[in-house]
């Protein structure tokens, strides 16, 4: 009865196993054919001549669509990587990525034609893109409720942006956009300086006196002139008096009246007028 029973349950199994397998190759069956049943993407891009595609390219540039301008201008550098139309696709995808928030798809870009073409007429464009692509004028909705400026972010891509500009200061200062790239730099700068203060005073409501001294001194000597010194200052002659540093402090505060006259951390009084925030470029 045992055995009999065994090799009834051994049957079962089989039968089971045998279904399920069977059940497995339908799925896949009804997959395959489920797959080739789906509509293929097609290219529409494939037929048109290559004056077309740079003219429907150049079309959605004009109309700021930076997405399908950005696909256009890859094909066509694609199709004809040595013909006419080749380097000013090459710029174009840079540009159209950029002002799709494709940061890293324009840095790339922008980079291989530097690479390429390092004599092209527009290189100094080129680096003046790959100096906007990396500055960032628009803080976004949440960072103007919040009171956030650039100087309160990771500093690296300034950093980025600020030796794409000097490029174009130092090698081109002949260059339509040296003086605004200069005026950028100049801005990178402040914001630069005021990252440091920013982190000197992290370390002073917290107590690190030490640390938010040497925070203040790398903006104090790395950032001259910059309008965050005065903060800078501040911060260190504050910090030295908690530390009982009364020489360094008086010292601090006779280098703050002579550089800042005005500056309310020495009369005590607001600055009289209003002017724009450094930030605000």
């Amino acid at each position: 009865m045992r055995t009999a029973s065994c090799a009834a349950s051994r049957a079962a199994k089989r039968a089971v196993h045998s279904a399920s397998a069977g059940l497995a190759l339908v799925a896949a069956a009804v997959l395959v054919a489920g797959c080739h049943g789906l509509p293929q993407k097609t290219d529409e891009t494939a037929s048109w001549a290559n004056n077309k595609l740079y003219s429907e390219a150049q079309d959605a540039l004009t109309s700021g669509d930076w997405g399908k301008c950005a696909k256009y201008f890859e094909a066509l550098e694609g199709r004809d990587p040595f013909g006419h139309f080749a380097q000013q696709a090459e710029i174009n995808v840079a540009y159209c990525n950029w002002k799709d928030s494709e940061t890293a798809a324009a840095d790339e870009a922008i980079d291989r034609f530097i690479r390429l073409h390092p004599d092209h007429p527009d290189i100094s464009y080129a680096y003046y893109l790959k100096g906007m692509i990396h500055f960032n004028d628009d803080l976004g909705l949440f960072g103007r409720f919040s009171g956030q400026d650039m100087s309160e972010r990771d500093p690296k891509s300034l950093r980025q942006s600020y030796d794409a500009f000097k490029v174009v200061v130092d090698k081109y200062p002949d260059s339509k956009y040296a003086p605004d790239a200069a005026a950028r730099m100049r801005y990178i700068v402040n914001a630069l300086a005021s990252y440091e203060v920013h982190a000197a005073d992290y370390y002073y409501r917290r107590g690190a006196y030490v640390a938010a001294i040497n925070r203040a001194q790398t903006a104090v000597k790395e950032y001259k002139n910059a309008p965050a010194i005065e903060d800078a200052l501040h911060i260190m002659m504050l910090s030295y008096t908690k530390l009982n540093e009364t020489k360094l402090a008086d010292d601090t505060r006779r280098v703050l009246a002579g550089t800042f006259p005005d500056s309310p951390y020495i009369t005590g009084h607001p600055r009289a007028g209003t002017k724009k925030s450094w930030w605000q470029f």
